[in-house]
């Protein structure tokens, strides 16, 4: 459950499954250091006894720490044994790894990992509640598993159609992760509560809920209603967030960048539409004068 009130439908992994991965993950990594101890062995073997041994503990340090570090760190989290096993580290969360979780992760394996032949992690694991160990417990991390059958997933239902939109200016920074959590509880199991009980139970949701935000809901608006809207709405925008920085770099028919939080109209290019003028008569040969009647004759000629 992330603080924006969205699902992942994961679930902890146990003892046994994190046991198998570790146990493939330890077989890959020391069959890669024989073959490079050897290579190595046959490439060094002109030189003193002093070289020999720091080449020796730096490709030691290189490939049993810093190769599975490098492994979680450009995987997310995936390393060959937890592929294998349907594992996966992430932050608590619910987010993916970055390399100082795998260098926390890394470092405190040596010691209750190697240093210990696992007896620390498996004690560790056995009395943490969610499975971890001390390096996750360091690292702000845990595995989880990936394979989840669908009928874990238990989506928040959608709000009506007329509450869409009704929200949008609703201040929801002051709403802690634990709120949420038990609203999208509610909102997903709200059919298999008795009615009165559920009635009950989110009318003092959306009370805390109005406490936190400082805006009742609008009037004739049932408490279930509003829970499912403002979640909807929440999840909206971290849906907008999450897209604005892909959208960005998009290209823009104007050459202007795109604003923080606002998606990119599509481009659209423009018709060419010929501009409205108005037909030009072509032009004509003056018309003809009238002709005038020639004067009667009065048998008057003019002198020269």
């Amino acid at each position: 459950m992330t603080g924006d009130a969205v699902y992942l439908g994961l679930q902890p992994a146990r003892l046994p499954s994190r046991a198998l991965a570790v146990f493939i993950d330890l077989v890959v990594v020391w069959v890669v250091f024989l073959v490079i101890s050897m290579a190595l062995t046959v490439a060094t073997a002109s030189l003193d006894g002093a070289a020999r041994t720091a080449i020796s503990i730096a490709s030691f340090l290189l490939v049993l720490v810093g190769g599975p570090i490098a492994v979680e760190t450009l995987s997310h989290g995936r390393s060959l044994g937890k592929l294998a096993c349907g594992l996966r580290v992430v932050r608590d969360d619910g987010g993916p790894i970055r390399f100082r979780h795998a260098l926390m992760r890394g470092a405190m394996g040596v010691a209750e990992i190697m240093m210990t032949i696992g007896i620390v992690a498996c004690i560790a694991s056995l009395v943490s509640a969610r499975g971890r160990r001390l390096g996750d417990v360091f690292a702000g991390t845990l595995v989880v598993r990936e394979r989840v059958t669908a009928a874990r997933a238990m989506p928040v239902p959608p709000p009506p159609p007329w509450l869409v939109g009704r929200f949008t200016q609703l201040d929801l920074s002051a709403v802690p992760d634990e709120l949420w959590l038990a609203i999208r509880q509610y909102l997903t199991r709200s059919r298999q509560l008795d009615p009165q009980v559920g009635r009950t139970l989110a009318e003092r949701l959306a009370d805390e809920l109005v406490a936190r935000t400082g805006t009742p809901p609008p009037a004739g608006v049932p408490a279930g209603a509003f829970l499912s809207g403002v979640v909807a709405e929440r999840q909206a925008r971290d849906a907008r967030r999450a897209f604005a920085s892909a959208a960005a770099v998009q290209p823009m028919a104007q050459g202007r960048p795109v604003p923080p939080g606002d998606a990119p109209p599509a481009f659209v290019p423009p018709a060419v539409v010929a501009p409205a003028v108005a037909p030009v008569a072509a032009p004509q040969a003056p018309a003809p004068a009238a002709a005038t009647p020639p004067p009667p004759s009065t048998g008057f000629a003019p002198p020269a």
